[in-house]
């Protein structure tokens, strides 16, 4: 995903709760807030998970119900394929581009038989080989999360990529945890740019925290990639709400990422800048007549001192001009000049 603008997908998941009209305003949402990618999530949930498969305890809490499975829960928020080319037909029409997360082997076929060519390996999946086998035969481009991973976890996800073709530089790793929400104190950003060092591939985040200001210090470290869950209203009942970030932070998200991605950009070298050039003469200062100098006179430490403007001689230069002879007169905060 080599790309000189920081890829922003705006992850609605499941926050549809099941309904198209619902899919339709995130799409609506992420449009508005000038997301790269909306995201939703595809898989059969039978296929996904064991009937005897519990909720997280997350799960459990934001869909207020102990009593459903696992199973239960995602049968309610799966999208038909109709569903999907619907979606894709209404995201073409609102210029933003239609992502989506596989999470069964016949899932991930069906998002390449729609034309996908970029897919997501999501946390779950990364310890999944037949599932990364297939991602690897079927995409040329991956982004891989890593939440509750090892190093090794990764690396060996990576070796399945590569021995199937997929080629290194086409491999983004996006750090992450998956805690909805992440405490502030298990975000360990510092575990993304070892993972850059490590891997030498593109590195991004995958942000559950609250709020927005995690995924824009992922920024300004370098991520390259940024995902984050957004919500029509965090206040709806579903897994992923609490943790999702409402249209107008979704929005808020964005214009700073694409500010911070401006503030790193540049040179590199400390030299002023072509907007402040124009405000030296006027912040700066210059050696200037502390009171009238007759020509003649010595310049000295009592007859002069340093005021704005900057545009005559730098105080830098000070012991220069210290003892040596006025060649004119000067009037009380004349600039000195040589």
């Amino acid at each position: 995903m080599k790309n000189n603008r920081v890829i922003i997908i705006a992850e609605a998941g499941v926050n549809h709760n099941g309904s198209l009209e619902n899919a339709f305003r995130l799409v609506d949402a992420a449009v508005d807030a000038g997301v790269d990618y909306v995201k939703f999530q595809t898989f059969k949930a039978d296929k996904l998970v064991a009937k005897s498969a519990k909720k997280a305890d997350y799960q459990i809490q934001n869909t207020k119900d102990e009593k459903d499975s696992q199973l239960d829960m995602l049968k309610k928020l799966e999208l038909s394929h109709d569903d999907h080319e619907q979606l894709i037909r209404y995201c073409n029409q609102k210029n933003i581009n239609f992502f989506s997360t596989a999470f069964d082997l016949d899932s991930l076929q069906y998002l390449k038989d729609i034309g996908l060519g970029l897919v997501k390996v999501p946390s779950g999946e990364i310890t999944n080989l037949p599932y990364l086998r297939m991602v690897a035969k079927l995409f040329d481009k991956v982004i891989l999360s890593t939440g509750m991973s090892t190093l090794e976890d990764i690396r060996l996800a990576i070796d399945v990529f590569t021995k199937e073709g997929v080629n290194k530089e086409d491999i983004t790793i996006l750090h992450c945890n998956t805690e909805y929400p992440t405490p502030m104190q298990d975000v360990n950003m510092k575990a993304m740019l070892h993972i850059g060092n490590t891997f030498d591939t593109e590195i991004g985040y995958s942000d559950h925290t609250l709020g927005i200001e995690v995924p824009i210090a992922a920024v300004a470290l370098g991520a390259r990639v940024i995902e984050k869950h957004f919500t029509l209203d965090k206040h709806m009942d579903g897994p992923d709400h609490a943790a999702s970030l409402e249209p107008s932070e979704l929005k808020a998200m964005v214009l700073a990422i694409r500010n911070i991605e401006q503030a790193i950009s540049g040179s590199g070298l400390k030299e002023p800048s072509e907007s402040e050039k124009k405000n030296i003469a006027i912040a700066r200062k210059s050696i200037v007549a502390k009171v009238a100098i007759k020509k003649g006179e010595v310049f000295s430490e009592e007859n002069l001192t340093v005021k704005r403007p900057g545009s005559g001689i730098s105080p830098m230069c000070w012991d220069e001009v210290v003892g040596k002879i006025a060649e004119q007169n000067f009037e009380e905060d004349d600039l000195i000049c040589l």
